[in-house]
């Protein structure tokens, strides 16, 4: 590549529609254009030796749940066009076989997760903050509805994590640099065409400004 790359980073709270925005982002991308890093393959092992009572307990809502030099190092590997082989993270799911993810590197990067503007020294290498929320109410509906379907939560579970955990992170460690952002976009709609027009109108400045420049 050469250059170094346009690097978004993209964050949000639980319920925010963050995924969402993601899938229609990178839908206007092919895969040579850009490519992604996610916070969430960078958890600390902490499932080894941890009961099901146990792992539901944990907080993973907490900045030192990351292991964000390791994080760091394969964002700066991406800058200098190396490619990363990653273990995907399985949510602690004790069954779950983990595949190795192959992230190559792209002129357009993106670094997506609940601590990318916390942690300096990612957040200083990002040149356009995106941040991603939504009200309360509808962020908790849309945690209750993916942790039932997809990890098998009881109600009882997901409010204490949103209680305990998810809403005290998001106010110490994301809230404060939402004014630090580049870009604010409100998700409070479960209308696909707005969030699909964002990424359309942001994919086009993008093309523009570094794909079509190069």
């Amino acid at each position: 590549m050469g250059k170094k790359p346009f690097i978004i980073g993209i964050a949000g709270g639980s319920g925010s529609g963050k995924t969402f925005f993601l899938k229609c982002f990178l839908k206007h991308f092919t895969t040579d254009e850009v490519c992604l890093v996610s916070q969430d393959d960078y958890y600390h092992p902490v499932a080894q030796g941890m009961t099901a009572e146990e792992i539901a307990l944990y907080n993973f809502d907490l900045p030192q749940t990351i292991d964000h030099e390791h994080f760091l190092s394969d964002i700066e590997k991406l800058m200098n066009d190396e490619t990363v082989y990653k273990k995907e993270y399985t949510f602690n799911n004790l069954n779950a076989v983990p595949k190795i993810l192959e992230i190559k590197p792209a002129p357009i990067l993106i670094v997506e997760g609940l601590f990318i503007f916390h942690f300096k020294g990612i957040a200083e290498k990002l040149d356009l903050k995106i941040f991603i929320e939504a009200e309360e109410e509808i962020a908790l509906k849309r945690r209750i509805k993916r942790d039932f379907e997809e990890r098998g939560y009881s109600r009882e579970d997901v409010m204490y994590r949103w209680v305990n955990h998810v809403m005290p992170a998001y106010n110490e460690f994301l809230f404060p640099y939402r004014d630090e952002s580049h870009q604010i976009i409100v998700n409070n709609t479960q209308q696909a065409d707005e969030i699909i027009l964002v990424t359309e109108t942001i994919s086009k400045e993008l093309r523009e400004k570094v794909l079509d420049s190069k």
